[in-house]
């Protein structure tokens, strides 16, 4: 991003003006990082001189942080926005460059409005005239370094300081020993009238690890300064300072009450105050021109600069940042997720699409029907073979019986209807971007779900079709039963017409009987066959319902929800992550 182009948003550690290097992550085994960061492994050990070496490690829990983003973006690439991740992704690639660089270096940056006196601050910490001072107005028209010690070239070369504005507090020395390893950048001036000099501010403050912001009597409260600059970097306040110049113009009391009035400003800007031992920004009142607190400040800047912890502080203020702008796409609301209920109504609503208690109950009528036709009479059997060949087209059912009704394929609109309502049942609580992946994967699964559940309906009735339904244990029995039901009126009516031709002794009593018992015997067991039948026919129904269910439920299962639990579980993984990125534990959704 060109400095030309590039506005502040909320100081990234680092910005490149060049294209993202692919390089490689000592920490993850050798792979090849780039684009969204890499190079954030394990920390090396301390030199002799206790240092870390140039390209060490940063300390475990940001280590862990900066993996945990690197591991998050990568379970994240295929399911956001790029836009939403490119933040995040630049801090990773700038904790890489920052921890290729010197650690033994802190690079402190002087930013203020015009005539604040930051080039005179500057001169009176080195102890030599480093940056222009003056009444024309802008002095300082591009940033200028000055650095304790040497080694900082890379850091200056990462700022795009040419050598001809990089200078030394002291010619021929090093200068404080407390500041050893300091180097300090004078910005042009932040509300500068030229768009040049404002660019040139944003992209340097997105690359120096501490801010001093000096602030003047006069432009202390500017809007510009808190809502542009430090309302938006309130998360890097233990990087941050802010001085109070020029309060030699102040008279009496004056000078307490103005900076009195800077801290509740910066209250207000949400700005931790690091007083009484908390962390936070440090806030002093000084004079460059007559020395008055520039001690202090020296002192201060001596302890900070020696603790050697300004850049890890930095970028883990910026991993926050990162955190909190991602927090939309990672925190929604609730516990989402897919709980029984969802699954069992899911699975209800496809028996209902694919017509399983339909089905169930036609696999009852058919066995009921068999069952008759089995243990009816033979005459009866015979009268309805007739009432076939007379009218072929009409049903085959029982007299009496209602026709049952046409089996239904599978509705689509049925199928779409319950793919929907349980995609918002596992998408509620999810953050919007993964609220539509779930949904999505549910949409993809459901393609060929209405034309599986019509393959296992057109399967079930090909089953019933095709084979007899079993039969119980008594079926032989009853049809031996009623064999001789009908054997008995034959042999009544055999003996009655014997009598009748006078072949057998006369006497009708005998042979009615006889003939009568079979006459109503057979309906007798044929009713008494269909009682009994009941019972076994609709646990077959039961069971043909149960597996068209069953078979329909799994065909959901393994189309439909398993794809949606693998995006739910997608989604607790980088929840895991975020909550290891923003240093919390994860609650809700």
């Amino acid at each position: 991003m060109s400095a030309v182009d590039q506005t502040w948003d909320d100081g990234l550690i680092a910005r490149r003006a060049s294209d993202r290097a692919v390089y490689e992550d000592p920490g993850a085994g050798g792979g090849m990082v780039a684009g969204m960061g890499g190079g954030v492994g394990v920390g090396a050990p301390p030199g002799p001189d206790g240092y870390p070496p140039v390209g060490g490690g940063y300390p475990g829990p940001l280590r862990e942080r900066l993996a945990a983003l690197r591991e998050l973006l990568g379970l994240s690439a295929t399911r956001l926005d790029p836009e939403d991740l490119a933040e995040a992704g630049r801090v990773l690639d700038e904790a890489a460059a920052r921890r290729r660089l010197s650690a033994r270096h802190t690079v402190v940056a002087i930013a203020g409005a015009t005539g604040s006196g930051k080039s005179t601050l500057i001169n009176a910490l080195a102890g030599v005239p480093i940056s222009e001072s003056g009444l024309r107005r802008p002095t300082t028209a591009a940033p200028i370094a000055c650095a304790w010690s040497e080694g900082a070239a890379g850091l200056l070369d990462r700022l795009a300081i040419p050598g001809r504005l990089r200078r030394r507090p002291l010619a021929g020395g090093d200068g404080d020993e407390a500041l050893q390893g300091l180097v300090l950048v004078d910005l042009p001036d932040h509300d500068s009238a030229l768009t040049a000099h404002r660019d040139q501010v944003d992209r340097i403050l997105g690359l120096v690890d501490a801010v001093i912001w000096v602030v003047d009597p006069e432009k202390y409260a500017d809007a510009a300064l808190h809502e542009r600059y430090l309302r938006p970097l309130a998360g890097h306040a233990e990087v941050t300072f802010v001085v109070l110049n020029q309060v030699d113009r102040l008279p009496g009391d004056s000078a307490h009450q103005v900076l009195d009035d800077l801290r509740r400003l910066l209250d207000e800007d949400g700005v931790a105050l690091g007083e009484h031992g908390e962390p936070g920004a440090t806030v002093l009142a000084l004079s460059a021109l007559t020395g008055e607190g520039v001690t202090e400040l020296r002192e201060m800047l001596g302890a900070f600069v020696q603790a050697r912890t300004a850049a890890e502080r930095r970028l883990s203020a910026d991993v926050d940042a990162a955190a909190a702008r991602l927090h939309p796409v990672y925190v929604g609301e609730g516990r989402p997720g897919l709980g029984e209920r969802s699954q069992e109504d899911f699975g209800a609503r496809l028996a209902v699409a694919v017509g399983a208690t339909a089905a169930g109950e036609a696999a009852e009528r058919e066995w009921r029907r068999n069952a008759s036709r089995a243990c009816g009479t033979p005459w009866l059997r015979l009268w309805r073979w007739y009432e076939r060949l007379r009218t072929p087209a009409a049903h085959t059912g029982e007299p009496g019986e209602a026709e049952p009704p046409e089996e239904e394929p599978t509705a689509r609109q049925r199928v779409e209807q319950a793919v929907r309502v349980v995609a918002e049942e596992a998408a509620h609580g999810l953050p919007a971007p993964w609220a539509q992946a779930v949904r999505e994967a549910a949409v993809r699964g459901a393609r060929d779900l209405p034309g599986a559940l019509d393959d296992l309906a057109a399967r079930e009735r090909e089953t019933r079709s095709g084979g007899r339904p079993p039969r119980p244990a008594w079926w032989p029995v009853a049809v031996l039963v009623q064999a001789s039901m009908t054997l008995l009126q034959i042999f009544g009516a055999l003996w009655l017409a014997g009598q009748i031709a006078g072949l057998v002794e006369p006497g009708l009593t005998r042979p009615v009987l006889v003939m009568l018992g079979g006459i109503v015997g057979g309906p007798l067991v044929e009713w008494a066959c269909a009682a009994a039948a009941r019972g076994p026919a609709r646990r077959y129904g039961n069971d043909t319902e149960r597996r068209l269910r069953e078979a329909a439920a799994s065909c959901g299962r393994a189309k439909v929800l398993d794809p949606i639990a693998a995006e739910l579980m997608r989604y607790r993984e980088v929840r895991e992550q975020y909550a290891t990125v923003s240093g919390r534990r994860p609650t809700g959704g």
